[in-house]
């Protein structure tokens, strides 16, 4: 069985006292490619590396995180753009808006947020969105946007089941992970309803531990517990949602 984690964050400080073995315990679970998304240029050169010591494994995203919208977005930007000019990337991530931490920077992150979007445009890369309490404010400029040549991934996907639609008419899978198995997350609720052409699958590790390591620091290898319950809420077995989930994430990240 191979398995695909759409969005695992493997440079984190979070791993540094064990972060090979961790990588090691992921691959010995079959899951056998790691979709690293960037924050800001601060994580580049540790992302850089990681590609370096798993070239067959690691396939890296570029651009800046909501919550790192500062002053100096801008710079930022600028950083990765650079980036674009100077190598390959399998997508454009993740971005968005996220006003649960920071309302103040709206106008910011909207900027950043259709700035590298037409990034992804010009370059015909899929983007890889976060949104935290900002459904309203991400599909505003996803609508505004929309086009064949905008499309990629809704990363850790909480909303409704009409949100849900309206990502899918946006070009967009949902990225479901952690939150699937929580009872309180509701997502599981209804994810039956949507075609598993639309889902992939992803840990959002060091974060969202999926029961029953909830509250615990998540690893890729916790991507396990998430195809369970998903082969559980969709009634078949974890070799097929394995198999069309990867594939989903192929079609996305053209690797």
């Amino acid at each position: 069985m191979i398995l695909t984690d759409t969005h695992t964050h493997l440079y984190s400080e979070a791993f540094d006292m064990d972060r090979d073995q961790m990588i090691e315990r992921a691959l010995e679970a079959g899951i056998s490619r790691f979709y690293l998304p960037a924050i800001d240029s601060s994580y580049t050169e540790s992302m850089y590396a990681l590609e370096r010591k798993y070239p067959n494994h690691v396939f890296l995203m570029t651009g800046l995180h909501p919550t790192h919208v500062k002053h100096d977005f801008k710079v930022e930007l600028a950083h990765v753009k650079e980036n674009l000019e100077q190598r390959k990337f399998v997508a454009i991530g993740e971005i968005g808006i996220d006003l649960y931490w920071d309302k103040t920077s709206l106008r910011q992150q909207q900027e950043a947020f259709c700035f590298q979007i037409q990034l992804a445009k010009q370059y015909k890369l899929p983007i890889v969105i976060h949104c935290r309490d900002a459904f309203e404010e991400v599909f505003e400029i996803l609508e505004a946007e929309k086009s064949d040549d905008l499309f990629g991934i809704f990363h850790c996907f909480t909303g409704t089941l009409a949100q849900a639609h309206r990502a899918i008419s946006c070009n967009m899978k949902l990225g479901i992970g952690g939150v699937v198995t929580f009872k309180n997350g509701k997502i599981d609720q209804f994810l039956s309803k949507i075609d598993l052409s639309h889902i992939v699958l992803e840990t959002d590790a060091p974060y969202l531990s999926p029961v029953p390591h909830r509250g615990k620091r998540n690893e890729s290898a916790y991507l396990l517990n998430v195809l369970n319950k998903v082969a559980v809420i969709y009634g078949m077995d974890k070799q097929d949602i394995a198999e069309i989930t990867t594939n989903n994430a192929l079609d996305i990240f053209k690797t």
